[in-house]
């Protein structure tokens, strides 16, 4: 019985798209960026909070191939 909510959890991450996923974590990262009080430094969170997938993606490869 204890694997079953396991098996339903895997199974809903796989429906997940990886730009789903990324949606919910740009907005955690948002959630967390209104916290801060420094303006400028809010700012500069919320410039990477808000990146596109694309981008992200783009920018994730170009570091792959740098390794």
């Amino acid at each position: 019985m204890r694997s079953i909510p396991l098996v339903v959890t895997v199974l809903m991450v796989q429906a997940c798209s990886s730009q789903q996923l990324y949606g919910t974590g740009q907005e955690m990262q948002r959630n967390e960026c209104r916290k801060i009080v420094d303006m400028q430094e809010q700012q500069r969170c919320m410039a990477k909070a808000n990146m596109p997938h694309d981008e992200y993606k783009r920018q994730a490869e170009a570091a792959k191939g740098n390794k």
